[in-house]
């Protein structure tokens, strides 16, 4: 579920080439989260959808059963980019900040856990509000044909779930 491993590296300290090289896919791989947050802050639909795999999942569930609700899974990066921003463009004002980000690396395949505190305020009253606080489970793809070098990563899923909220998350995601 939730990247625990030890020590953050895998590729021997002595191995210049394959440090860099993991390093670079940690930060790709970090990258792909912060576009998922900074799309949806800005309303900036490509940049959104860059953060995802076509088949992708984003599984809201684990959260929103905190204060009662039941959304079903997106599944695909059209749905969750239309649904996402359906839902918040003009109505709701957004702010992510990640944190602790830990990261395991699998040739093109990756898990990533982060801590991601979400402020939703109504765009007409920003007395009304949900303020939460998400760690994130995120499996993630290598890009292929990306015409970088095969550094792009991609969210395929992700499964968020929530640690406490303030606020009325029901007034926010309905």
């Amino acid at each position: 579920m939730f990247v625990t491993e030890h020590a953050a590296l895998a590729a021997p300290a002595h191995d210049t080439a394959a440090v860099v090289a993991e390093l670079r896919d940690r930060t790709e791989i970090v990258d792909a989260l912060y576009r998922f947050a900074l799309g949806q802050d800005l309303k900036d639909k490509e940049l959104f959808a860059s953060a995802f795999a076509e088949d992708a999942e984003l599984d809201f569930r684990p959260a929103a059963a905190k204060w009662g609700a039941a959304p079903p899974v997106m599944a695909g990066r059209d749905t969750i980019v239309t649904t996402i921003l359906g839902l918040f463009t003009g109505r709701v004002d957004t702010t992510h900040q990640i944190t602790n980000p830990r990261v395991t690396v699998d040739g093109d395949t990756a898990r990533l856990t982060a801590l991601v505190e979400a402020q939703h305020l109504l765009t007409a009253d920003h007395s009304t509000y949900a303020l939460l606080k998400n760690p994130y489970d995120v499996e993630l793809v290598r890009a292929s044909g990306s015409g970088d070098g095969g550094g792009r990563w991609l969210v395929s899923r992700m499964v968020i779930h929530n640690t406490w909220f303030l606020g009325e998350p029901t007034a926010i995601f309905g």
